[in-house]
C-alpha cells in the first residue's frame, strides 16, 4: 500500500487531497515535526533533504510535492495522454509550486505579483471551468491549492476575480477536497 508521509499543515495535505480524487488506497504516516521525526534515519531514507511530503509506493520512493502529484497523475490518472497533454500538467504543476506560491506567498513581492498572475488565471476560468478544460484533474489540485491556501493563510480577497472566486468554491465543494485539506481549514 502506497503511504504518505506528512506532518500538520504541510504540503503533505495537497497530495492527500490528490489520493483521495484518485480513490487510491493509502497509508498516512503522521510525522511529529515539532519532535523532528522527519530528520530521524528512517524519514531520511526516504526524503534525505528531511522535508515532507514523500512518500514510498512498494519499492519507489518520492518527494517534492510537485513530483508526486505529477507521478500520481502518470501511474493513476487517466490513461493514455500524449506527451503534450502530459507536458501542459507539467507546467501547471511547476508554474503552481515555482511562481504562484511565491507570487502570492513571498511578502515583498506579493502585491506586484498577484495581480500579475491572477488576472490571466481568472481569464483563463473564465472561458473554462477548470485549469485545462472542463475536467477536474491534477493542475487544479496544484494551482486550487495554492490559491486555497493564499485565501485560508493570507485571506487574500479574490472578490477582484469572480471566475476565480466561482473556480475556489467549485473545488471547495468537491468532496475528496472537503475530507482533507477543508477538513484542516475548520479546525
Amino acid at each position: 500500500m502506497l503511504k504518505l508521509y506528512g506532518g500538520a499543515r504541510s504540503r503533505a495535505s495537497i497530495v492527500q487531497w490528490y489520493l483521495e480524487e484518485l480513490g487510491i488506497d493509502y497509508e498516512f504516516v503522521f510525522l511529529d515535526m515539532q519532535g523532528g521525526e522527519h530528520l530521524q534515519p528512517e524519514y531520511l531514507g526516504i526524503n534525505p533533504m528531511g522535508k515532507v511530503p514523500g512518500i514510498v509506493d512498494g519499492d519507489f520512493k518520492l518527494w517534492e510535492s510537485g513530483a508526486i502529484l505529477i507521478y500520481l497523475s502518470q501511474k493513476y490518472g487517466r490513461a493514455s495522454r500524449s506527451v503534450t497533454e502530459e507536458a501542459e500538467i507539467c507546467q501547471w504543476v511547476l508554474f503552481a509550486n515555482a511562481t504562484l506560491g511565491p507570487g502570492l506567498f513571498v511578502e515583498s513581492s506579493r502585491d506586484r505579483e498577484a495581480r500579475r498572475l491572477l488576472s490571466p488565471l481568472d481569464e483563463i476560468l473564465g472561458q473554462h471551468s477548470y485549469i485545462i478544460g472542463d475536467e477536474f484533474g491534477v493542475a487544479d489540485i496544484a494551482v486550487g491549492s495554492m490559491l486555497i491556501y493564499a485565501s485560508l493563510m493570507l485571506n487574500f480577497d479574490f472578490n477582484e476575480y469572480p471566475a476565480l472566486k466561482d473556480y475556489l468554491q467549485r473545488i471547495g465543494d468537491r468532496p475528496a477536497f472537503k475530507k482533507t485539506i477543508g477538513a484542516r481549514s475548520h479546525s
